[in-house]
């Protein structure tokens, strides 16, 4: 299947276009002009998506993982022409696009079985007891329900797996909400070929129109116009801190307020133990490396700063770490903003007091080359900054001058989507003093492992405590992720002919 982007919106089965437009920026090939929306788009998208919510949110379990298997099967359809406008748009590898659809699909089927199991729905029952002193016992049951239309907001960094048919729109289909999308400019064509295959899967098992819709814009009013319209339920949203925090709170603002469940931001750090060190220092900085500037490191769960206690064990591992860095060649960014953003943090590393660089090498425009800086535990502690995140292949050493400054060091990070223990058996009286830190910190905890392969199962977690994510009770992965947009209610003395729980 060939593909070129029409740069029109997808609002309820019609693609239609806007009067203002907005040219996309490819790492390769010809741009091509896509609809800029505004709060009229909005308006017929989530009026549209209320009226299906009639349908939708109260069809079967079995229609509903009908629709998402539908979805995932159109968009294996188009598996070429994806990969092909998702590189040209993103300069990402044909190997990651690919792995990043089946991870798509597979999370689509994922909560399609978990669905029609149907233990998602939490349905408790108390049953009356009406000979009950002092007082009678009414008939209770609970379950978990549909809020109403959510919008998602496409990442920039997951062109397929947390954008238009990602995690937190297959999870919100899944729970029983229809959604709709502003895609991200910085890939409207993928976007767009996404929206497509929803399309096909909504006419092939008959869905309500509404169900879904994409809106293609570039301005921040677009975004909050989706989030302040007063029929949105809910809120999925990856991205930066600063544009995040805004949504966020202009969600709060709202005369009836939502939840915003954000995904912001996190330095994941790792705590090289001194058993583990002294054994495989040299192979754990080389695979951090790795990790570190994986796709130019431009993952959610990068693992940014390391802390290890000083001594010739922490500088070995800075000098392989750092000679394992230095092969790493320059990589295409995602777009000129985020370059120009991973330029402007390392020049604040940089400038930070008490910080060395290790690695300086040289990018510009769009391109992407690692940068590795040391510093102290009490200049770590010093500067809050340190442990801000950095969108792309930076990474700080922090040597600590014992197991407390360690702690301390812990105690200091804001909330993180991981942390990770590289531990032999040796640390564990250490790793026990770490661990209730780490817990209050991260959403997910590693042991002698790397984060950035987050794995789509029942048991993942993929959020944290604020700003790693606006709700610290979420997860962006995982079946639990539909949790989110399902709210609990409670029918007292209901006839069973008259409630219906599918």
């Amino acid at each position: 299947m060939s593909f070129e982007p029409h740069g029109k919106h997808l609002i309820a089965g019609e693609w239609t276009g806007s009067e203002g437009t907005f040219a996309s920026q490819p790492v390769r090939g010809p741009s091509h002009q896509t609809a800029n929306g505004g709060a009229a788009e909005v308006e017929r998208a989530v009026v549209a998506a209320e009226e299906a919510f009639w349908t939708y949110g109260y069809s079967s379990r079995a229609e509903r993982a009908a629709f998402l298997d539908a979805i995932a099967d159109e968009i294996e359809a188009r598996a070429d022409a994806i990969t092909e406008i998702g590189t040209r748009e993103t300069g990402l590898p044909e190997a990651r696009l690919q792995g990043e659809r089946g991870r798509t699909t597979g999370q689509l089927r994922l909560f399609a079985r978990h669905i029609e199991k149907g233990d998602y729905l939490d349905l408790r029952h108390d049953e009356a007891l009406p000979d009950r002193a002092p007082m009678p016992r009414p008939d209770l049951k609970m379950v978990q329900r549909p809020v109403g239309p959510v919008a998602v907001f496409g990442a920039s960094n997951f062109p397929l797996a947390f954008s238009t048919a990602g995690g937190d729109t297959a999870s919100a289909l899944a729970a029983g909400c229809p959604v709709v999308v502003k895609g991200h400019p910085a890939h409207p064509g993928t976007g767009e070929i996404i929206a497509d295959a929803i399309l096909a899967a909504i006419e092939k098992t008959g869905m309500p129109k509404g169900v879904f819709s994409l809106i293609q814009g570039n301005t921040t009013d677009l975004g909050a116009a989706l989030v302040q319209h007063p029929l949105i339920s809910a809120v999925g949203f990856t991205g930066s801190l600063g544009a995040g925090r805004a949504l966020f709170d202009l969600c709060a603002a709202r005369p009836v307020p939502i939840p915003f469940f954000g995904e912001l931001g996190s330095v994941n750090p790792v705590f090289l133990l001194p058993d583990a060190l002294a054994a495989r220092g040299a192979e754990i900085a080389k695979g951090w490396a790795g990790s570190l500037t994986m796709g130019a490191g431009q993952f959610c769960t990068n693992p940014g700063v390391v802390i290890a206690l000083a001594g010739p064990d922490a500088t070995a591992f800075v000098e392989t770490a750092s000679e394992a860095l230095s092969q790493v060649a320059a990589q295409v960014m995602l777009t000129d903003g985020i370059a120009a953003g991973y330029r402007a943090g390392r020049d604040k590393i940089a400038a930070t007091t008490g910080v060395r660089q290790v690695l300086t090498t040289v990018c510009d425009q769009r391109n992407a080359t690692p940068y590795f800086f040391a510093t102290t535990g009490k200049d770590f502690l010093a500067n809050a900054a340190l442990g801000h995140e950095v969108f792309g292949p930076l990474g700080i050493f922090v040597e600590v001058s014992d197991p407390a400054e360690m702690l301390e060091v812990a105690k200091s990070f804001e909330g993180q989507l991981t942390s990770t223990l590289m531990m032999d058996t040796g640390d564990t009286a250490l790793a026990r003093r770490l661990m209730p830190i780490l817990e209050r910190k991260a959403g997910r905890i590693l042991a002698n492992g790397y984060p950035t392969g987050v794995e789509v199962s029942e048991a993942m977690v993929h959020g944290g405590p604020y700003p790693a994510s606006t709700n610290f009770g979420a997860t962006s992965v995982g079946t639990l992720a539909i949790r989110r947009f399902l709210r609990p209610v409670c029918y007292q003395n209901i006839p069973d002919d008259v409630l219906d729980i599918r």
